[in-house]
């Protein structure tokens, strides 16, 4: 079974995606970017807006397994390393860090997640 969870932002029409998806045991959160003036901002705006669908899916930041953060430039992570370690210290999942370019300059990190699906 298939549930899909709408965060109701108007990309998700447009593009034709939803910000989470459970299926086979698993949460899948959108690749998620955040509000903020900086990236670590931007990087703790994303992670409540993920806490948030999962959350709605019945799981939390605990239950995450999978992380991959997609940065337009690698130097920009390491302020972030904080924010990560609060976040998921506790309950590390794996994690990649990719650079690459985001759909807006103005982003400076994109988080999507994995997580166990509630039982």
């Amino acid at each position: 079974m298939i549930k899909r969870i709408s965060s109701g932002g108007e990309f998700e029409a447009k593009i034709g995606y939803c910000r989470a998806v459970i299926a086979g045991g698993f949460v899948h959160v959108a690749g998620t970017v955040g509000q903020g003036d900086d990236v670590v901002a931007q990087c703790k705006s994303a992670l409540e807006i993920i806490g948030a669908a999962l959350e709605d899916a019945g799981a939390s930041l605990a239950d995450v397994v999978r992380v991959n953060y997609y940065l337009p430039d690698r130097e920009e992570f390491e302020p972030c390393w904080p924010v990560l370690a609060q976040t998921f210290g506790d309950n590390p999942p794996a994690a990649t860090m990719i650079e690459c370019g985001l759909i807006d300059p103005k982003f400076r990190i994109e988080i999507e997640v994995t997580a166990l699906a509630p039982t």
